[in-house]
């Protein structure tokens, strides 16, 4: 009966992933959706400690099982109330190498068990191994690649890299294969050790395996490695032949690499260049930097006048505006034109900010309306009619060298047609380079005007000078 009521917390756990993550499809039911998952995993670890049994014996240690979750609890809830929206992209690294650490110890766990297993006449199964050591490899390669880009969104990793260091990853892989394969196959006990070597091997390709990757490839990075830690969480499922963890796994590692495959095609760019390439990664002067020419700047009470009597005002938020936590009064600024008869929408590109979905988060937080967020293709189609463009913070993604300069980085990757409006006004701290590294073409356009400072500054100003006109 115990046994029926636990597969039961299972079913309700693996369900309402499903329907979590179906709900968080859209802003409107995402909020309901994750509260749903929470609720059906909270359901099954509960279950599996009150109602879990392997040969008439039940879990123990309950003093240390729940001060664990107590403070992983209060670790991650003033962690996630703390965290400010701009530093969003790394807390979803370091959450998700979390995650690949943990599919990593389980692996460590279960070999060592299966080792005294081993060691006491009882065979190693070459299954158990295989799972095992897939566990731990991919788990542990997301483990320290998410350490990597953590530290490389907060600014305290660099960009790192020498000749032949691909050629070098493709032999430490080679290595974890041979090694792994080796322990699988012979299920040496007296060779043991040379686990540990696989897992510091895995531990040297994570950290090699990101260090040369640009800065512009993060947000393909982090769903792509979200991905890795999905898969490791599903090859536990199997060893503790746990449908939650399975389920779990499997729509994590699914779902992380659908992200990773469109982020991809947003950039018009294979995986397999991201990974190799160094996109990104400080740009040469010579490349996307020749001389534009010179530039114009707007000043604020021009800038509310045009916006005021215009028709159609498009806003292309980016990193600048998370940064400057600009989003309530970008709101605000809507609505004042909205009340003044202005056609007022957003667009949003595929990979805008650094990781997937920042601006839209960020958007969401200071609700503004979901229907009024356009995606690339659709705003892409209205920025011909459009009377005003408002670039707040957003730099490569409105690049116009990625259509027609094919010696730039970024040439080839889809981009927002902003030129294509009757007037551009970009708003930046300076005329320093984007997150890719190079010079934008787009400031130095006829159409093109320069709103210079701090994002929400010029948006408080904006929205006082409109309020008089």
């Amino acid at each position: 009966m115990e046994l029926n009521i636990l597969t039961l917390c299972y079913l309700i756990g693996s369900v309402t992933f499903i329907i979590g993550l179906k709900m968080l499809s859209h802003p409107e039911t995402a909020r309901r959706g994750n509260l749903i998952a929470a609720g059906g995993m909270t359901i099954a670890i509960l279950g599996t400690i009150f109602l879990y049994e392997e040969q008439g014996l039940r879990l123990g240690n309950y003093t240390w099982i729940f001060a664990a979750l107590l403070i992983g609890t209060l670790l991650g809830t003033l962690a996630a109330k703390k965290v400010k929206m701009t530093a969003m992209p790394e807390m979803v690294s370091l959450f998700n190498g979390m995650g690949g650490a943990c599919a990593a110890l389980i692996s460590v766990v279960e070999f060592e068990h299966l080792m005294h297993q081993t060691r006491v006449g009882q065979a190693a199964g070459g299954g158990t191994l295989l799972i095992i050591f897939a566990g731990l490899i991919i788990g542990t390669i997301s483990f320290a690649g998410s350490m990597i880009a953590w530290g490389k969104l907060n600014g305290s990793i660099k960009d790192f890299s020498f000749k032949g260091q691909h050629i070098v990853n493709l032999i430490i892989f080679g290595a974890i294969i041979v090694l792994s394969g080796y322990l699988i196959i012979s299920g040496d006990a007296a060779a043991a050790n040379l686990f540990y070597l696989v897992l510091a091997l895995s531990v040297v390709y994570g950290l090699f395996f990101v260090l040369p990757i640009g800065g512009a490839d993060m947000p393909v990075v982090i769903s792509l490695l979200n991905s890795f830690t999905g898969v490791a969480a599903a090859f536990g499922g199997f060893l503790y032949n746990n449908p939650v963890m399975l389920t779990g796994g499997i729509l994590v590692g699914s779902a992380g690499t659908i992200l990773t495959i469109l982020m991809c095609k947003a950039m018009n760019r294979p995986l397999s260049n991201v990974l190799i390439g160094s996109f990104g990664g400080g740009v040469s002067g010579s490349a996307g930097n020749k001389d534009q020419g010179s530039y114009k700047e707007i000043s604020i009470s021009d800038s509310a006048v045009v916006m005021s009597y215009a028709k159609k005002v498009i806003i292309v938020p980016g990193y600048g505006l998370a940064v400057a936590q600009a989003q309530h009064v970008c709101h605000e600024l809507e609505k004042l034109l909205t009340d003044k008869g202005v056609e007022v929408t957003y667009a949003i590109h595929p990979v805008a900010g650094r990781m997937p979905g920042h601006m839209n988060v960020l958007l969401a937080e200071a609700d503004v309306d979901y229907g009024s967020l356009l995606e690339m293709e659709q705003a892409n189609e209205e920025f011909p009619s459009t009377d005003v463009v408002l670039i707040l913070g957003a730099n490569d993604v409105v690049n116009p060298a990625a259509k027609t300069d094919a010696s730039s980085p970024i040439y080839g990757m889809p981009v927002l047609d902003v030129e294509l409006a009757k007037l551009v006004i970009i708003n930046k701290r300076s005329m320093n380079p984007g997150y890719a590294g190079i010079e934008n073409e787009l400031f130095f356009q006829p159409k093109s005007s320069m709103l210079f400072g701090d994002a929400k500054s010029v948006l408080q100003q904006l929205v006082a000078e409109i309020k008089t006109l």
